[in-house]
């Protein structure tokens, strides 16, 4: 049998939503999680585009480019 550890912030998690009383709850921690990971991209974007890594011309380019996976009947 395999044993998984979990992480510090995995547990506090887990603490958290066991001590949730409703679902509302629930949706607003979830809803909180979202909105820091949201932030968390957005500065790593703005890294990237500070440093030059990511610019218009490159999100233009990115813009023409068709990746979806082709559809076969």
């Amino acid at each position: 049998m395999k044993t998984i550890q979990l992480s510090p912030a995995q547990l506090t998690l887990l603490e958290s939503f066991a001590n949730m009383k409703s679902q509302e709850e629930a949706d607003e921690l979830s809803r909180v999680i979202r909105d820091y990971y949201a932030r968390k991209l957005d500065e790593e974007l703005e890294m990237l585009w500070d440093d030059g890594t990511l610019n218009q011309q490159k999100l233009d380019e990115l813009g023409k480019q068709h990746l979806r996976t082709p559809y076969k009947p």
